[in-house]
């Protein structure tokens, strides 16, 4: 009976210390990257605010191409809706909705996923002048993790992984845009 209340109150410490230790721990997630494209800004973003064309470059889309894909609304327009579900749990289930346009500067993404685990988040793509015929593209991702998840904060980089994701993307967009 004694080792078991010691192993109890050993348990009980560490759930405790991770407790405390998250209530320090950050609760919000920023990643971005950025790239040069060697097109006119407005043919950037308007191929951009299309959230269809993000098969032709998105990293998850070439992971499971196959995935089932359903679409509500306008593409191009706020409040059009882009969903999509994978078995692919690197790709899982979720939605994607145009919240805001700004013309050839911002466009603002809510990111619903659904499976493999359930979150909400920002998203964004944003436009710049970078000189005769050249626009510097920003993809960036806003989270916040709730108290206490926010502790998987310590033992995952997202702008690591996430950002290696849009880097890839990146670099997979000025080869389509490039080309034409």
């Amino acid at each position: 009976m004694r080792i078991f209340k010691g192993i109890l109150i050993g348990i009980l410490s560490i759930i405790a210390l991770l407790l405390t230790t998250a209530i320090f721990v950050k609760k919000e997630v920023n990643v971005k990257r950025e790239i040069t494209i060697n097109k006119p800004e407005n043919e950037v973003f308007d191929y951009l605010k299309y959230l269809k064309n993000q098969d032709n470059f998105s990293k998850w889309n070439k992971i499971d191409p196959g995935m089932k894909k359903n679409y509500t609304g306008t593409d191009g327009t706020v409040g059009f809706v882009s969903a999509w579900e994978s078995a692919n749990d690197s790709v899982g289930v979720g939605e994607q909705e145009i919240k805001k346009i700004t013309q050839c500067e911002r466009i603002d993404i809510e990111i619903r996923f659904k499976k493999p685990f359930e979150s909400t988040n920002q998203a964004y793509f944003t436009t710049a002048f970078a000189g005769e015929n050249a626009t510097k593209v920003s993809w960036g991702f806003d989270s916040k993790m709730p108290y206490p998840m926010n502790l998987m904060n310590l033992f995952m980089d997202m702008d690591k992984m996430v950002g290696q994701d849009f880097e890839e993307g990146l670099a997979n967009l000025k080869e389509v845009l490039e080309k034409e």
